[in-house]
């Protein structure tokens, strides 16, 4: 899943993208209004983490003109005024959510869980293929009852293939979802974090769940067999 951080203050984003990408997310950050915007407008994100107070203009602003834009992304908005109507203002500008700072860390990640949610009524803290199962909290992966060890790229990687199951991914959309802006499309990354991922969930398994599709990406799912 893919974070866009939208925040001037640069210890409190630097914070929060490192954060980010620690709990598995590719975080990108943008200090003003108007480059978050532009990011943002391009459809990217699964969630846009809007500061309120920006240098060139506020994120009721920027929240607003992404709605105009017809961006359907979800909107965590940040701000230190608590105030019910600057809650009100934030969330009638299109703002899915509201967080007030000083925040706990953890707190900001379980919005973001929950806004990654909605509209997945049977999704909760688990994610399920077959006998393949994401435990999204603890972050722990097992297939067949058994755990398998991930690393955080890795994770990010299934969970975003699960997902999108049965679905034929190219490696630019893999990579525009799982890495951040420093993604490069011409390398061979998301072939290298396929090949470990596909020896730890299919190595031994009698059905296999990641596919090539040549020249085109990658499937997750069962091959139907003619």
């Amino acid at each position: 899943m893919r974070v866009l951080v939208i925040e001037d203050n640069p210890k409190m984003a630097a914070a929060l993208q490192k954060g980010l990408r620690e709990h598995g997310f590719a975080a990108d950050v943008a200090a003003t209004g108007f480059d978050g915007e532009d990011l943002a407008a391009g459809g990217i994100y699964d969630v846009v983490v809007l500061d309120l107070m920006l240098p060139d203009r506020d994120g009721v602003e920027v929240c607003r003109n992404l709605r105009r834009r017809k961006v359907a992304t979800k909107i965590l908005m940040l701000t230190a005024l608590g105030s019910t109507q600057d809650k009100v203002n934030g969330l009638d500008a299109g703002a899915d959510d509201y967080l007030t700072k000083p925040f706990e860390f953890e707190e900001l990640l379980a919005r973001i869980r929950a806004l990654l949610r909605r509209g997945e009524a049977s999704e909760a803290r688990n994610i399920r293929f077959e006998d393949l199962e994401l435990d999204l909290y603890s972050r722990v992966a097992k297939r067949g009852g058994e755990t398998v060890e991930l690393s955080n790229k890795e994770f990010a990687l299934l969970e975003f293939l699960m997902r999108n199951p049965n679905r034929v991914l190219s490696r630019t959309q893999i990579g525009e979802k799982v890495w951040d802006l420093s993604f490069e499309p011409t390398s061979n990354v998301v072939d290298v974090y396929i090949s470990s991922l596909r020896k730890k969930i299919d190595r031994g398994h009698e059905k296999e769940l990641l596919h090539t599709v040549k020249g085109v990406g990658y499937r997750f799912g069962i091959m139907d067999i003619a």
